[in-house]
């Protein structure tokens, strides 16, 4: 539990609003402008590159500092909880309504800790979809399936995990959780149908 409460505050540092506040003086509200989201994406656009360039990193930071701090708390099975709790905390954070990001940036660094052999995979099918679909939405399903399917396989197959905790129920749980806590997200972004 220490765990897990430990990765979601990790998770819900605002990494956007500080870069925002920084680099523009408060005059842009990244979840009022542009996307809407307070992401490495948006800051990118409405910030500038080098801005946006800082929140992917320090969001992937906060995924990967919950790992390792969960780890140190309590085992694998922490390691597992906080690197699955960064993701709520960066998606749903208390100190902005629970209005966060999308949290893909998060659960990058979280694999980073957690799933490290699965990160290299994790970028480029990224890279992949982002260059073949030019759809979010359809690449994060993707990289979804493929995150769960990698860690089903690692856990019943007991393949080696880097430096990562030993893979296993908790490994499928934070891929599952994860996957579902972005896709929902994602969902919830989405401008309303028009209807005729």
């Amino acid at each position: 539990m220490t765990a897990a409460a430990v990765g979601y505050l990790c998770g819900s540092f605002p990494s956007a609003d500080i870069a925002s506040r920084v680099a523009m003086r408060g005059d842009v509200d990244l979840r009022a402008a542009g996307s809407g989201n307070p992401g490495g994406l948006n800051a990118m656009k409405l910030i500038g590159k080098k801005w946006g360039t800082a929140v992917i990193v320090a969001d992937m930071a906060k995924g990967a500092v919950a790992g390792l701090a969960g780890r140190a708390i309590a085992g694998d099975a922490g390691a597992y909880a906080a690197a699955t709790a960064s993701i709520a905390g960066h998606i749903a954070p208390p100190w902005s309504n629970f209005r966060g990001g999308k949290g893909v940036a998060t659960s990058a660094g979280a694999c980073l800790a957690v799933f490290p052999v699965y990160f290299p995979i994790d970028a480029a099918v990224a890279a992949v979809g982002t260059v073949g679909s030019r759809n979010p939405d359809l690449t994060v399903r993707i990289n979804g399936a493929v995150w769960i399917g990698a860690a089903a396989l690692w856990s019943v197959a007991k393949l080696p995990n880097a430096w990562g905790p030993k893979p296993g129920r908790g490994l499928v749980g934070f891929s599952v959780v994860g996957t579902a806590m972005i896709l929902a997200k994602f969902r919830a972004a989405r401008p309303p149908a028009v209807t005729a």
